[in-house]
């Protein structure tokens, strides 16, 4: 019986697999290059279903089938879940965490409302003629925009939210039946221990070299090399296979430098193509067409964070183009069907309120929070061309990012990895946990501001490509709180000191001179179970 359920569900999930891929832009492509290429190959028509399979086994147009299913998986997890299970259960199992997702929504909207109330502006307006001539004359150099942004405040920032979050109660809950949960985060989540989160990230844990420590000592393979210029020739077979599953594991011993932007996209199942440039290019029509408040949100935002970062502020005017293109892309709201949020509607002005003239507002369906720019910036420093720069963004977003910013009861969400930093620190340095607790001192307002923005901003670009190399690699955001122990532990014996919460947040200021990998591989080394000895 067991073998029978398992044969139908694998089949029922590959059915849709099938179904939804028949849906994809990808498929008229992919079958236009099916029949253009077997209209040249000398197949008999009695075995032409055998003889095209065989000869498509290993070649390119069976790569490339395979990447857009490896891609179809993760961007639509879905679809491999059991077909029988509601869809509300899907996006969110807990009635209470639904509950409270539901409220912090209607707490942004009241925001956007009010702010537009109090400017005396619309959620959306048609540009005029001379508008829309004036900004696309100007495009390229939109950071020389002198619209006055100074009554523009952010709607919310990691504060606010780490604020929801630990505000929030399961009413189920009996404390004196389960164990009671004694940190900020007051859910009874499951997240993963030190130990399985050293038997996730193996590679990481054990001694295998790395490109973000090892650069200079001899290659694994060839001696006579570098590791670093070793790296760079496998690297350059993997990237001619062009195979996601591949690239995805190359990427788990850290990627090279000069091959990261390509192999990221092969990780990410994106193919930039010429459809890529029209579509970019329809979305900067509708940014000329409509001015929308959260264009004002997003350029505040710019202003506040990447224009007055050292590293990024030289990459303002892409930021600019590829963040207003994001607000009116209605492909983003793809992400909410496995989402526990759900996108903000409005209705035109002057027409009457109804589920068929209730549209999403912005038309992505995301309300930009303070420091949402700095998921985009750091990809300035890898793709030159905006088109590759803000695809890039919108998986990185749709896939990982979406979560950090939401109350959900995934383990990758941003409660589970704020509960995650939290236990991790009472069980691997509960010296430390002991002192801040007598002192008063929170460490998780601290680190939370760092993980809800993937660490961006914080750490220099190279040493922040080095982390999410990691993310990419294990398709997982769960090592956010592993780095955030990593560093507690490497200022531990400063922090050891302070008496005061200002203290600790002077000592954890600035974490610029950390590097990555050196620290995650201390965080998951085997002696991390047990509290250390200062």
């Amino acid at each position: 019986m067991l073998r029978t359920e398992m044969g139908t569900n694998i089949t029922a999930i590959v059915n849709r697999l099938a179904s939804e891929l028949q849906n994809t832009s990808f498929y008229a492509d992919f079958l236009a290059d099916v029949q253009t290429t077997m209209a040249t190959q000398n197949l008999s028509t009695e075995k032409f279903a055998s003889e095209c399979y065989e000869w498509t086994q290993g070649s390119w147009l069976d790569t490339r089938l395979r990447n857009a299913l490896y891609r179809l998986m993760h961007v639509q997890p879905t679809l491999l879940s059991n077909p029988d299970t509601p869809v509300h259960v899907l996006k969110e199992p807990l009635a209470y965490v639904r509950k409270a997702q539901s409220s912090w929504e209607r707490r942004l909207v009241k925001c956007v409302n009010s702010m537009a109330s109090e400017l005396g502006v619309p959620l959306a307006r048609r540009r005029t003629k001379q508008e829309r001539e004036d900004l696309a004359e100007r495009w390229a150099n939109l950071s020389t925009d002198e619209s006055d942004l100074s009554m523009i405040r952010p709607v919310y920032a990691p504060k606010d939210f780490l604020e929801v979050l630990c505000n929030l109660r399961n009413q189920n809950y009996d404390e004196t039946v389960e164990e009671n949960l004694w940190g900020s985060i007051q859910l009874p989540l499951r997240v993963k221990d030190i130990k399985a989160l050293v038997e996730l990230y193996g590679e990481l844990a054990c001694c295998c070299k790395h490109t973000g420590l090892d650069e200079t000592v001899p290659g694994e393979h060839k001696p006579n090399l570098t590791l670093a210029e070793e790296r760079i020739i496998i690297g350059q077979k993997v990237v001619e296979r062009n195979h996601g599953p591949l690239s995805k594991e190359f990427c788990k011993t850290g990627c090279p430098p000069g091959l990261r932007a390509v192999l990221w996209h092969q990780v990410l199942g994106l193919e930039i193509t010429e459809k890529h440039y029209k579509y970019f290019d329809e979305l900067m029509k509708a940014v000329l067409q409509h001015d929308l408040l959260v264009d004002k949100l997003i350029m505040k935002d710019i202003q506040l964070t990447a224009s007055n970062d050292d590293q990024y502020f030289v990459f303002e005017d892409i930021l600019f183009q590829v963040l207003l293109c994001f607000f009116r892309d209605t492909e983003v709201l793809s992400h909410f069907g496995h989402s526990s949020a759900s996108p903000p509607l409005s209705v035109a002005r002057g027409q009457t309120p109804s589920p068929e003239t209730m549209v999403a507002y912005p038309p992505s369906g995301v309300i930009p929070f303070h420091g949402f720019t700095m998921y985009a910036a750091p990809l300035s420093c890898l793709y030159e061309d905006p088109v590759h720069l803000y695809f890039t963004f919108r998986e990185l977003y749709c896939r990982y990012w979406y979560r950090l910013h939401i109350v959900t009861s995934h383990p990758q969400g941003a409660a589970g990895l704020a509960l995650q930093f939290e236990l991790l620190l009472q069980s691997s340095e509960t010296r430390l946990w002991q002192h801040c607790a007598a002192m008063g001192i929170q460490l998780l307002p601290i680190v939370f501001k760092w993980m809800v923005r993937g660490f961006s901003g914080y750490l220099i670009p190279d040493q922040l490509f080095h982390l999410w190399d990691v993310i990419l690699a294990w398709e997982s955001v769960e090592v956010l709180p592993v780095l955030a122990l990593a560093i507690v532990s490497f200022r531990r014996d400063n922090l050891m000191d302070v008496t005061s919460q200002q203290a600790a947040e002077s000592v954890l200021a600035d974490i610029t001179s950390i590097r990555v990998i050196p620290l995650l591989k201390l965080a998951l080394a085997s002696d991390k179970g047990r509290d250390r000895e200062t």
